[in-house]
């Protein structure tokens, strides 16, 4: 029984699968990417915002900032490898 399906109820092919997981990759690095400019280059705006609703320090800040992008691309990077990982054990 496959496990996903199309919109029109055929099963979809590896290939298929492939191609959405590698559009989700580039998603999440596209994400990453965008995270790691504006706090790079859009420091002092991104932190005058947040400092608007909560009382923070520039040190606690770039703590939520560094722990939420590895956060991130921890859980993107195991479910990637998880998932990669079942694909290769179904090719033998």
């Amino acid at each position: 029984m496959p496990l996903l399906y199309a919109k029109r109820g055929d099963a979809m092919t590896t290939s298929e699968i492939k191609e959405v997981l590698l559009w989700c990759v580039g998603i999440n690095y596209g994400v990453l990417l965008l995270w790691f400019g504006a706090f790079v280059y859009a420091h002092d705006w991104m932190y005058r915002m947040h400092t608007r609703w909560f009382k923070l320090s520039v040190e606690t800040f770039d703590a939520i900032n560094y722990a939420g992008v590895a956060t991130y691309r921890g859980k993107g990077g195991a479910t990637l490898f998880l998932t990669f990982f079942n694909l290769g054990s179904t090719y033998k």
